[in-house]
């Protein structure tokens, strides 16, 4: 139990830290513009793998019990949703807003090199934490050196399809979230995370975001960066775009109805 206090104080400190720097960025960079946006992603990604960095050592070294470790991995995923202000701290919704005109090849290389730095960041962040040797589970992880093992209880093609239904799952439940009333969309993508980890854990670890790995599963032993990046970088880009091109393209054509998506169809409404 005391082991587990220490963790969620651990996560609160990484989301108080975090919101500390968006509260910050708020009084300092007018927004909304580019740099507001490139401020919110970085924290937003700082604090999503500061967070799963404590709650992996915390599942791995002393497993709180099926019930409750998904439980935490709700809570603190609704806590993320409502804390990120809109940010997506993931690389693959900047690349689909290039692909839909959205957003410049150049802005969103910005966008995922500060995504990227607040991973590295996160890790620098997190090891700090552990030497301080807080709880027993830190202890030992010290005295192992920080490392962390293959993370793939499965081969790599499992674990990059695990990677590519998971991120397909995501995406679908977001490009349908806005049916739902406004106050159960979080939960609603809350619960579907926490599924996916349940579902999913066991063979890739359930990443699905190219930023979170990088930071998360990357330093561990086990596979070469290129296996890796096979698993988490290929497998949720496949991911996201198939589930776009099912739900904007395949469906549509094969329907008969228009391709193009409800909040655009709305705003198309709105201006005739």
């Amino acid at each position: 139990m005391a082991d587990l206090c220490v963790s969620l104080a651990a996560v609160g400190g990484a989301v108080l830290l975090s919101e500390a720097l968006r509260r910050a960025a708020a009084r300092l960079v007018p927004g909304p513009g580019p740099y507001w946006t490139y401020l919110l992603e970085a924290a937003a990604a700082f604090q999503l793998c500061s967070c799963t960095h404590e709650l992996k050592l915390l599942s791995e070294a002393a497993p709180p019990g099926l019930p409750l470790g998904l439980a935490l991995t709700y809570v603190v995923t609704a806590v993320h949703l409502s804390t990120f202000r809109g940010a997506a701290c993931n690389p693959c919704a900047a690349l689909e807003s290039v692909c839909r005109g959205r957003s410049g090849v150049g802005a969103a290389a910005v966008l995922v090199a500060c995504q990227f730095a607040a991973a590295v960041a996160a890790r620098f962040f997190a090891a700090s934490v552990w030497s301080l040797g807080l709880s027993d589970v830190h202890v030992r992880h010290r005295r192992f050196g920080f490392r962390c093992f293959d993370p793939l209880g499965g081969t790599l093609l499992e674990a990059a399809a695990a990677e590519l239904g998971c991120a397909f799952a995501v995406q679908a439940a977001a490009m349908h979230a806005h049916k739902l009333d406004e106050k159960l969309r979080v939960h609603f993508i809350a619960a579907v995370v926490t599924a996916l980890v349940y579902a999913g854990g066991g063979i890739s670890g359930a990443m699905f975001n190219p930023v979170l790995a990088f930071s998360v599963q990357f330093p561990c032993s086990g596979h070469s960066y290129l296996e890796y990046g096979f698993v988490y970088w290929l497998g949720p880009a496949l991911g996201m775009a198939s589930c776009i091109l099912l739900f904007e393209k395949i469906i549509p054509f094969l329907s008969g109805e228009s391709a193009v998506r409800p909040d655009v169809q709305k705003k198309k409404k709105k201006t005739q």
